[in-house]
């Protein structure tokens, strides 16, 4: 008897079929406090052509800096109508969109605080497996001395980092870019988990 390795196959391009019900565009119901925020992008392929088929996924601690998990066992309020996860698939533009609330400070590895931002997921067609990011926010608050933020090089932050957008208060703009130079932004930068 002879054993092969199965053949690796790449995630989606039929992402929508069997996970539409996990959809989870609003992380925070009306009962959590903090501050309101609609963030919104586009995820974008090497070619600066927008992905129709992605699934963007994220995870964030609530304005307080506590996460809904059981693993989280810091004395810190966790409130009803949190959810700390959501996940959307692109649209037909490579459109996502997600209603929340701005995290708080978490301690990293070492205890030290990192800034608040949000981890994210990419699954897309022609990926073998999901990228992962994180979103940091344009008032800088604790973004200097976030200690993943510090590593990656000056020049590349920027691509971590959502833009207001003047017109819309609590409006947040993030585009994604796969490869290449979307938008003029250039490739985000993904970590290896």
């Amino acid at each position: 008897m002879s054993l092969q390795q199965t053949s690796s196959q790449t995630i989606g391009p039929y992402l929508h079929i069997g996970t539409d019900w996990m959809n989870t565009p609003n992380l925070a119901g009306e009962q959590a406090s903090g501050e309101r925020i609609v963030i919104e992008g586009r995820l974008f392929d090497g070619n600066a052509n927008p992905i129709t088929d992605g699934l963007i996924e994220i995870w964030q601690a609530n304005a307080h800096g506590k996460y809904a998990h059981p693993e989280d066992t810091r004395d810190l309020p966790l409130e009803t109508g949190f959810r700390g996860f959501g996940r959307v698939p692109t649209d037909a533009y490579g459109f996502f969109r997600f209603t929340t609330v701005k995290p708080g400070r978490v301690p990293g590895p070492d205890g030290k605080l990192q800034a608040p931002h949000i981890s994210v997921a990419i699954f897309a067609r022609g990926l073998l497996k999901q990228l992962t990011t994180r979103l940091y926010f344009p008032d800088g608050e604790g973004n200097a001395d976030d200690p993943v933020l510090s590593m990656v090089p000056a020049e590349r932050r920027a691509t971590l980092v959502a833009r207001a957008v003047a017109a819309r208060p609590g409006v947040l703009e993030w585009n994604i870019a796969i490869q290449g130079d979307a938008g003029g932004q250039g490739e985000t930068v993904f970590f290896s988990i």
